[in-house]
């Protein structure tokens, strides 16, 4: 039986206060994490240091090196005067993500599926079972965005679609997976592929979305693996291409 709490979006759980204050380093992860899957737009103005301070459980001074660390990253530009502060410089997608592949043995691709097989398939059923209308709108617009996305766009509307199925399901420790796991390889995992893998992807989220939305929890995570495994193999297929004869 279906509960209808209100949950938060993924991005709200990259925002949730810090288990341990005082740690710039965890600080810095959040927030180039939140940059990288796309949380945070380019351009985007950040909340001031005192508003994140507040977010996160933590200091202004642990805020304030934060955000050093990033500008070091290239990841957020100051910007002086009246409508100044700090905004997002998201980075380019980057081709070594081919390269990277490429360099990856088929046993280590296999593993990054099965890690991730087990997140998602996890996060699909508990969000069957947990999620409320908000959930399924989000899910539901997370579906429409891939279909109208095209290359890096394609892609970060993936991670979108997943980062929500994963704050549906009600577990911010799930959640954190998730966001590691896409923060890490997402870029890998959600390359464009072309146009008929595209069409399919988008098949297969609507699916998995009504799913969710029928509160048919065996069926969303069934739909799920098969999603990523799905990937898996064209990536396999990629990989053995990119080795050559």
């Amino acid at each position: 039986m279906r509960t209808t709490p209100k949950s938060p979006s993924a991005r709200s759980v990259l925002f949730a206060p810090l288990d341990q204050t005082g740690r710039v380093e965890a600080v810095t992860r959040r927030l180039v994490d939140a940059i990288h899957l796309g949380l945070l737009a380019d351009d985007e103005q950040l909340p001031s240091e005192a508003e994140l301070a507040a977010q996160f459980g933590v200091s202004t001074v642990t805020v304030r090196e934060a955000l050093v660390a990033l500008r070091q990253q290239g990841l957020v530009q100051t910007r002086r005067g009246r409508g100044g502060g700090s905004f997002v410089r998201a980075p380019k997608e980057e081709a070594s993500w081919r390269d990277k592949l490429r360099d990856m043995s088929m046993s280590e691709l296999r593993d990054i599926g099965d890690h991730y097989v087990a997140i998602a398939g996890t996060a699909a059923r508990l969000a069957a079972e947990r999620s409320s209308a908000e959930d399924i709108m989000r899910l539901t617009l997370a579906a429409d965005d891939l279909q109208d996305a095209t290359g890096a766009a394609a892609s970060r509307a993936e991670r979108q679609f997943h980062l929500e199925m994963a704050a549906a399901a009600q577990s911010p420790r799930l959640t954190q997976q998730e966001i590691g796991l896409q923060s890490e390889q997402g870029a890998l995992l959600w390359l464009p592929l072309g146009d008929e893998p595209h069409v399919t992807a988008c098949a297969e989220h609507r699916a998995i979305t009504a799913a969710i939305g029928e509160a048919d929890g065996d069926l969303a995570r069934k739909l799920t693996e098969e999603h990523i495994l799905n990937t898996i193999d064209r990536l396999a297929e990629l990989h053995l291409d990119l080795l050559g004869p």
